[in-house]
């Protein structure tokens, strides 16, 4: 359990978490500006059109020891986020709505990857432990590496992330990219199980 911090740290690090919130929100609007030139049917705060914005290339080992890439999962929809497994604030909840979406995805094909947002302290043990604990089923992986490794990897999707004493400040976003390897849609927490895996489905339909 992180010890608690000063009040006047605590509201420091929550203006400054509110700054990334709006941050990553302003940075996705800019990169949709122009992408669609049709209503789309996903149900996001932002949607790209079909083969308009390739989703940046990543390689990095699961939970596993087995090196997943998005290149190796052409041909699959999948779900990408950012996560803390040692965060007990807000990860924690975002964790339990995607249980609820991974068990609605049941069916398809489509598999979600969690990039890691705590190099200094997620494991393959504390990965498993958080998803036990939010009861994640299906195809998940636990994409885990050095903070030279992931960096990159969030710099690439605006996830912005500051370490500070006791907790890990960052974004919190959810991408949907289709079979193809295009970005399709954007989420920012809170998000709606329920219109995430319809529009899982909908790629996976291929509508």
């Amino acid at each position: 359990m992180p010890r608690r911090l000063p009040l006047q740290l605590r509201l420091v690090i929550f203006a400054a978490a509110i700054g990334i919130a709006v941050g990553v929100a302003a940075a996705l609007v800019h990169r949709s500006q122009g992408s669609a030139t049709q209503p789309s049917p996903l149900r996001a705060q932002i949607t790209w059109a079909a083969g308009a914005k390739p989703a940046p290339g990543l390689a990095l080992r699961d939970q596993n020891g087995a090196t997943v890439s998005l290149e190796s999962l052409r041909g699959r929809v999948v779900l990408l986020t950012f996560l803390d497994s040692k965060c007990v604030r807000e990860c924690p909840i975002e964790g339990h709505v995607l249980g609820d979406v991974f068990r609605r995805m049941k069916g398809t094909s489509a598999v979600a990857l969690v990039v890691s947002v705590d190099p200094w302290a997620d494991t393959p043990r504390s990965a498993r432990t958080f998803a036990a604990r939010a009861g994640w089923t299906g195809n998940w992986r636990w994409l885990l590496g050095s903070r030279a490794a992931l960096a990159p990897v969030w710099r690439a999707y605006n996830i912005a992330v500051k370490r500070t004493p006791g907790d890990i400040l960052h974004s919190t976003a959810l991408y949907l990219i289709d079979s193809g390897g295009h970005l399709r849609a954007g989420y920012l927490f809170p998000f709606s199980a329920v219109s995430v895996a319809q529009d899982v489905q909908r790629l996976a339909d291929g509508t």
